[in-house]
């Protein structure tokens, strides 16, 4: 169909006038037609101002002889007066062949003289006729004794706007003649620099690459066409004239960009040979490139030699092309490695298929996170049905056979009933510090504090359970510690649960330290809890402090939600600009700490939320 339209409008255009013709012929209109209004304008206003002239002429005229017939026929009889009247009208017919008849008539409209009578042939060409009355000045009073009746013929009027009329004729011709040439002219100039440039064309379409026009006696719009197709014609020379090796080395670089993309990358062609893979998808696979270039894609196996491609690339050869556009997505393992794998044919510029590419996705952090997460539902379920069971459980015992109990027993009971409650108020307050203080637009009201003086009150609120536990907790605090812009409350709870979990882990009889100090570069508080438990391994050590996550061994078997250290991890680093750090050695106790800066950068404030807005929190 293309190729039938490509066809098509070439006959189209020899139908039609080309633009340049058209407007050239326009403009050649448009100017005749400006001529022509200016011409008949012109000759208009010329006969206008003939005729008004004309006759102010006429009128001069008669007034003229109405004096001249005043004084001829002053002091003379009425019969002499037609003699006299007669001679000088006559006289004034033959001096101007413009005049066509004169009258003269008395004071009571009576016919004096007319030159109708002598001249009855030139009296029937008279056009124009004007009067003017005879006025008699008798003393100081005037009176009219008759008047001049003046015909003329326009004889000399047509003569001179026939003359007009011609030199504009002239004119018109001529200036119709200069433009036409004008346009004749420039037209023929742009044809000519035009097929110069077509002739240009037409060697770059041949192959004959440098070929460049001479901009010389040129306009300045053409001389920058030139140059445009001068330079185009020098850049389509020096790529022709690129070698093999070039164009290599822009294969390299596309191979470069693809061996850089942080995902793996495996390009396969119609024939399911791997001909490109990048670094990522090497390492994600755990072979050499030499291994699996050249080799069919269905043929990779893991370490425990299950193939992971094979019935995946199945799949997608039996799914037509044309069906769905979305890429095929499927999950392998490979040695417990999740990736996540995308298939996306590739296609030429004109539709020919040529291979597919497999997008591959290290998916194995996330997959852990998801089973994290269903950890921690369960966990939270399994914990909050606990003590709410054992409280109840008690309360209902209480409350049925409460009488039957001594004191001692009934003490006993309540004791168990407090531990039940404040597990149930520590776990509560872990998962609304969660959602509070994993909030994007959370700000946390900072002011200078002692740090000394939080550590002393959160050691005091455990008194009471270290000494259950016959446990002794020393402090050792550095004179002089700067007051450090602080959230009393976030940093009262993230300490208190380092401390608490010093206490869980720690054997009975043991000894708790905790350290308040400067740094070695002076510009943090350092906060440490130092205790003799059973310890952690250095694989658990890396992930303590993300959340969900808990170390569950043979000696680790206290019960949690796995969110107390990503609590204090995000106090610490997220809203104080702190640090968080842990040091342990199995069988001789764990270090937990955190860093406060003393001068803290400023912060930008995100949007502050009042603290009676804030989530309530339930004390330790």
């Amino acid at each position: 169909m293309a190729g039938e339209e490509f066809k098509e409008k070439p006959k189209k255009k020899k139908n039609k006038m080309a633009a340049q013709t058209r407007l050239i012929i326009a403009g050649l209109f448009v100017s005749t037609l400006f001529i022509f209004l200016a011409a008949c304008f012109a000759t208009y206003s010329i006969s206008q101002n003939m005729n008004k002239a004309y006759k102010n002429f006429a009128q001069v005229l008669s007034k003229t002889l109405a004096i001249e017939g005043v004084e001829v026929t002053k002091e003379l009889p009425d019969l002499a007066k037609y003699d006299a009247l007669r001679t000088n009208s006559v006289s004034v017919l033959k001096s101007n062949d413009d005049i066509a008849f004169i009258i003269f008539k008395d004071a009571n409209s009576k016919i004096i003289y007319s030159s109708k009578d002598d001249y009855p042939e030139q009296a029937d060409k008279a056009r124009i006729t004007v009067s003017s009355p005879m006025m008699v000045k008798l003393g100081t009073a005037v009176s009219n004794a008759g008047s001049v009746t003046v015909g003329l013929s326009g004889t000399i009027m047509d003569k001179v706007t026939a003359t007009s009329q011609s030199s504009l004729a002239v004119v018109f011709i001529l200036a119709w003649l200069v433009i036409a040439g004008i346009i004749y002219m420039n037209s023929s100039i742009i044809t000519r620099e035009l097929r110069k440039l077509h002739q240009g064309v037409k060697k770059i379409s041949s192959g004959e690459f440098g070929y460049t026009l001479d901009d010389k006696d040129t306009d300045k719009e053409i001389q920058e066409l030139y140059s445009a197709f001068n330079d185009m014609s020098e850049r389509l020379s020096r790529y022709n004239e690129q070698t093999i090796e070039s164009l290599t080395f822009e294969r390299n670089k596309l191979e470069s960009v693809l061996m850089s993309i942080v995902n793996g990358v495996v390009v396969c062609d119609n024939h399911d040979k791997v001909i490109m893979v990048n670094n990522y998808a090497k390492r994600l696979l755990e072979v050499d490139e030499d291994d699996i270039l050249n080799s069919q894609i269905q043929d990779f196996c893991d370490s425990t030699g299950e193939f992971c491609f094979a019935d995946k690339i199945a799949k997608y050869k039996d799914t037509p092309l044309d069906e769905d556009g979305s890429p095929i997505n499927f999950t392998i393992e490979i040695d417990q490695r999740i990736l996540k794998c995308l298939i996306s044919p590739m296609f030429t510029k004109s539709n020919s298929y040529v291979g597919y590419i497999i997008i591959i996705i290290d998916v194995t952090k996330e997959h852990e996170m998801d089973q994290l997460r269903s950890n921690f539902i369960s966990n939270v379920s399994h914990e909050l049905r606990t003590p709410v069971t054992v409280l109840r459980s008690y309360i209902d015992t209480l409350y049925n056979f409460g009488n039957d109990f001594d004191f001692n027993t009934q003490r006993e009971f309540i004791g168990v009933m407090n531990q039940e409650i404040i597990r149930l108020n520590r776990m509560v307050n872990d998962i609304l510090d969660f959602s509070r203080y994993e909030a994007q637009n959370l700000h946390l009201e900072k002011t200078k504090q002692d740090i000394v003086e939080i550590i002393e009150d959160a050691v005091n609120q455990v008194h009471v359970l270290a000494k259950e536990h016959d446990l002794t907790i020393s402090i050792m605090k550095e004179p002089d510690l700067p007051e450090i812009p602080l959230n009393v409350d976030s940093i009262s709870r993230a300490f208190m649960n380092i401390l608490s979990n010093a206490i869980k882990y720690s054997p009975d009889g043991k000894r708790i330290k905790i350290r308040a100090e400067r740094s070695r570069d002076g510009e943090y508080v350092e906060v440490s809890v130092e205790d003799q438990g059973p310890g952690i391994s250095e694989k658990d050590q890396k992930r303590v402090f993300d959340r969900f996550y808990r170390v569950e061994n043979a000696t680790h078997s206290v019960k949690g939600t796995g969110l107390g250290l990503h609590l204090v991890k995000v106090t610490i680093e997220k809203h104080h600009q702190g640090q968080v750090f842990v040091n342990s050695k199995e069988g001789e106790g764990s270090t937990f700490g955190f860093r406060l800066p003393i001068n803290p950068k400023t912060e930008e404030p995100e949007e502050y939320i009042p603290k009676h807005q804030l989530p309530a929190e339930s004390e330790a």
